[in-house]
C-alpha cells in the first residue's frame, strides 16, 4: 500500500536564497538546512517498504523527522527541532494520493527506551507502595486498636482485614500486581507490535536498537507481513543488515553523493560484515 508517494526537499540553491532573505543572524545552527542538500538529496520516492541507509550525520533521521512533521504524524518523544525547522518543512512538498490514516506515526529509539523506562519506574513505584502496605499490615494485625467513634471505622476495617488475611493476600487485595517486565529485546519488540497497526504509514528510526539479531529477524518478518497483507507502508532508517535485507525494499544509500538507490548487498556496512564472516568461514566449518 502507498500512502506517501514522494517528498521533495529544497536544494542548495533554494536554501541559499532563503538565507539571503534572513535577518536573523544570532543562531549557531540553521538545522535542518544544509543537511540533506549536502548529499544532493532533493527527492525521495517511496515503495511499500523504503529504507534509508547511512552513517551518523548522513541525514536519515532528519529526513524521517521532516516527513513526520510535514504529514503531522503522531509521535511520543520530542526530537531535535531548531528555530528553522518550521521554515524548512514549509519548503518541502509531498505527494499523497489519498488520506494519511489516523493511526500512522513515527517511532524512534527514544520512544522505545522511554517505554521500557516507564515500565521499570511503574514497577519500582509499586514495589515501594507494597513495602508500605506490608508495614501497615503488620501494624494493623498486632495493634490493640479499639473503636471509639465512627471516624475510626476505616482503621478498624484494615485491622479486621489484616487479622483475617495472610500478608500476601492482604497486599494483593490492596493494590495491583506489577506490570510484567520483559527483557529489553522483548519489551522493544512488544512496543513495535503495539504501535504498528493495520492500514497505516509508519516511520521507524533505527528500530534495531535494543533488539538482538533474532529479534530483528522477527521484526523484519512482522513488517514484511504487515506491508504485504495488512495495508502498511514503512519508511525506515537503519544500518542493520537484517533489516536492510527486507524483501522488495527500496534502499537509499545516504552516504553517497548524490544519494543513490542500491541493493542491500552493495552497501558498505553489509559488505564489511560479509567480508568479516567470509574471512572466518573455516572456523564455522569446524563447529
Amino acid at each position: 500500500m502507498i500512502y506517501l508517494e514522494s517528498i521533495t526537499f529544497p536544494d542548495a540553491e533554494r536554501e541559499f536564497d532563503f538565507f539571503l532573505g534572513q535577518k536573523r543572524t544570532c543562531y549557531d545552527s540553521y538545522y535542518p538546512f544544509k543537511i540533506l542538500s549536502r548529499h544532493n538529496l532533493n527527492r525521495l520516492d517511496f515503495e511499500p517498504i523504503t529504507l534509508l541507509y547511512g552513517g551518523n550525520g548522513s541525514g536519515k533521521t532528519t529526513a524521517l523527522n521532516v516527513i513526520a512533521e510535514k504529514l503531522g504524524l503522531a509521535r511520543d518523544s520530542i526530537y531535535n527541532r531548531s528555530n528553522f525547522f518550521p521554515d524548512y518543512v514549509k519548503w518541502c512538498e509531498v505527494e499523497v494520493p489519498g488520506v494519511i490514516p489516523e493511526n500512522s506515526r513515527i517511532v524512534t529509539s527514544d520512544d522505545v527506551f522511554d517505554y521500557m523506562l516507564n515500565i521499570r519506574n511503574l514497577n519500582e513505584g509499586l514495589n515501594n507502595q507494597r513495602e508500605k502496605l506490608l508495614e501497615e499490615y503488620l501494624d494493623a494485625k498486632y495493634s490493640k486498636f479499639q473503636m471509639k467513634s465512627m471516624e475510626d471505622y476505616e482503621k478498624l476495617r484494615k485491622v479486621v482485614e489484616a487479622r483475617r488475611r495472610t500478608q500476601s493476600r492482604y497486599v494483593r487485595n490492596e493494590m495491583m500486581d506489577n506490570v510484567r517486565e520483559y527483557s529489553n529485546g522483548e519489551s522493544a519488540f512488544q512496543y513495535f507490535a503495539e504501535k504498528i497497526g493495520e492500514n497505516g504509514l509508519f516511520l521507524l528510526d533505527e528500530p534495531e536498537n535494543s533488539l538482538s539479531p533474532a529479534r530483528q529477524q522477527e521484526l523484519v518478518k512482522f513488517m514484511e507481513d504487515s506491508a504485504r497483507f495488512f495495508g502498511c507502508q514503512f519508511v525506515i532508517s537503519t544500518h542493520s543488515p537484517f533489516i536492510l535485507s527486507m524483501r522488495g525494499a527500496k534502499i537509499y544509500d545516504m552516504d553517497e553523493d548524490p544519494v543513490d538507490v542500491k541493493r542491500w548487498t552493495q552497501l558498505e556496512n553489509v559488505r564489511i560484515y560479509y567480508e568479516f564472516f567470509k574471512k572466518h568461514e573455516n572456523e564455522f566449518d569446524k563447529l
